[in-house]
């Protein structure tokens, strides 16, 4: 049990000595590299205010801008515009392209008919065509 009042005791001496010592400033280790400015420290957490303006527009350019979401909903809106646009030119092609081949067949049925009403007419009982002129 004595060894635990020694370090009891050497303990507080120190922890005395340490806080009466007008020597020491703070606890923590000096780096003499650098110079002591406590003004250095204040630069370090404010800047300038054309730093801050930029740092502010880098921000709104970011993903989670409001600016981004805005481009977002526009595109979006394009995009569907974009898709009615196409439907609706698909859908009018469509329907041309049937009033076509409908008026083709017809065409192509009058023309037809009207041959054969022709061959009926002319036909005196020859076939094939290279004794039609005889």
């Amino acid at each position: 049990m004595s060894w635990t009042r020694v370090i009891v005791l050497s303990a507080l001496t120190t922890l005395l000595i340490l806080t009466f010592s007008s020597v020491v400033e703070n606890a923590a280790v000096r780096d003499d590299s650098k110079p002591a400015d406590h003004k250095g420290a204040a630069r370090q957490v404010f800047m300038p205010e054309s730093d801050a303006s930029n740092f502010f527009k880098r921000r709104g350019r970011s993903r989670r801008s409001v600016q981004y979401y805005e481009f977002q909903a526009e595109q979006r809106i394009l995009i569907k515009a974009d898709e009615q646009r196409r439907e609706y030119n698909e859908e009018q092609r469509n329907e041309y392209e049937n009033y076509v081949e409908e008026d083709r067949d017809e065409t192509n049925e009058r023309s037809r008919e009207t041959n054969e009403q022709l061959r009926e007419y002319h036909y005196d009982g020859y076939y094939p065509r290279s004794q039609w002129f005889h």
